[in-house]
């Protein structure tokens, strides 16, 4: 079962059906979207954490109330799936940061977005859910029992520095100034796995100050699994912000050299390399990336790292037995600035199948050009850059990463299908990996 989202803070609000599969035990148990789950064998529910961790047994004796009236529902699992989803929650039901991180990037938005794009969720249960990464500093104690009782793993930590000092500089000096380490250290007592995070910012928490935080979270594992190091994303937004700069492509290859380094102390001490860098550290560097096994099975992928290596292997793996196409054609392949000479050399044999894929790396004018990931590419960039281009061909694909899950919106608004509208070619949409690529690009 996908894992579903809470559905409120406090009190027995219990949680919201919001789909139930065809012959699964939920719907051989008569659930239906939009029930109520407010109790699990007795037990209120808070929210979708109190129902994966209730919902554990066998057999579940479940209080659902249905237009406004409740009742008893018998559920008998077979293996881990129920076969139902759940409502994600409210904005107003997830616990937001009270940090003002001095890179954060939901500062960095331009005026005018939808409301969600506003939205800073410091929230461990999305922690634990969905991999959202937390600060720790506004937990209170009877979040912090929770987790200790429920084992709530892995957590997903926002570190960036562990002097106290220069966290909370980097933090925006909160109100709430918790030190990480004691926090991290009582977790790590308490058998919660995690993963950290350092954004990394020049000038603030790098040099001396990164071999520190690093070498404290290395004294937490195997508690403290990865540490991933990210670079800092800064848009032309940044009114009012305190001043910050980019890695430069030499810190870059420094930072690259330092941190297989440290991996190689990390394996022969930890068995782990434990520490990671991001792809585009590698891709800025112009560095080679590590073999697939250095990322000792991709822990943190949704992170940025490793996710290049993966999908290039499977791309490596997926040209090898890839046929010729039934027809000649000829298709624009958009992608972020950063790879896309990179996909340019990768899909260059697909001439000789009969495919002309032409990658066009769309520069990132909304956010501004620093921003290079295809993630954030918005529907009018695309437009624009697309819409001087001599021909487009039989088709234009364009990353999934960049629009919304659910209604396939980009970030600005524009959908798919006003792109295909006024470029005046049919766009499509790809998943992010190879075979979904290459099955496009095929027809």
């Amino acid at each position: 079962m996908s894992p579903p989202c809470s559905a409120g803070n406090g009190g027995a609000e219990g949680v919201v059906v919001a789909s139930v599969r065809r012959r699964s035990p939920a719907a051989a148990a008569g659930l239906y979207a939009g029930d109520r789950i407010v109790a699990i064998n007795g037990t209120p529910l808070r929210d979708a954490i109190d129902f994966q961790f209730y919902a554990a047994d066998d057999r579940l004796r479940l209080t659902v109330e249905r237009d406004d009236h409740a009742r008893r529902v018998q559920v008998t699992r077979q293996g881990s799936d129920l076969g139902l989803e759940l409502v994600p929650p409210r904005p107003r039901d997830i616990a937001t940061c009270a940090n003002k991180c001095v890179f954060c990037f939901i500062h960095q938005n331009p005026r005018g977005l939808r409301t969600s794009l506003y939205v800073k969720d410091d929230d461990f249960r999305l922690s634990f859910l969905h991999g959202n990464y937390i600060t720790l500093s506004d937990l209170d104690e009877a979040a912090l029992e929770r987790i200790e009782a429920q084992r709530l793993s892995p957590l997903y930590i926002s570190v960036h520095a562990t002097d106290p000092s220069l966290r909370h500089a980097l933090l925006g000096r909160p109100r709430h100034g918790a030190e990480i380490l004691p926090r991290m250290e009582r977790l790590a007592r308490a058998g919660i796995r995690m993963h950290a995070q350092i954004v990394l910012c020049p000038d603030w928490n790098d040099g001396g100050h990164l071999a520190r935080t690093v070498g404290d979270l290395e004294r937490l594992h195997p508690h403290v699994t990865t540490t991933a190091i990210v670079p800092v994303g800064l848009t032309r937004h940044r009114e009012r912000l305190p001043e910050l700069r980019l890695l430069t492509a030499d810190e870059a290859r420094r930072l690259v050299v330092t941190i297989e380094q440290w991996q190689q102390r990390c394996l022969a001490t930890l068995g782990s390399r434990f520490v990671f860098a991001a792809d585009e550290i590698y891709l800025q560097a112009q560095a080679p990336l590590p073999e697939a096994d250095a990322y000792e099975g991709f822990p943190v992928a949704e992170d940025g790292i490793g996710l290049v290596r993966r999908f290039e292997d499977e791309l490596d793996r997926a040209l090898g037995r890839v046929g010729p196409a039934r027809t000649p054609r000829k298709v624009t392949v958009v992608t972020g600035a950063l790879y896309g000479p990179r996909l340019e050399r990768w899909l260059s044999p697909l001439v000789s199948r009969g495919v002309d894929a032409h990658v066009v790396s769309v520069p990132n004018d909304f956010f501004g050009r620093t921003i290079t990931v295809a993630g954030l590419l918005t529907g009018q960039d695309i437009q624009r850059h697309l819409a001087g281009l001599d021909r487009l061909g039989d088709e234009v694909l364009v990353p999934a990463v960049a629009v919304r899950d659910g209604d396939g919106v980009f970030l600005d608004d524009v959908t798919p299908a006003d792109l295909a509208r006024d470029l005046g070619v049919p766009v499509r949409v790809v998943e992010p990996s190879a075979r979904a690529l290459l099955r496009a690009l095929l027809g």
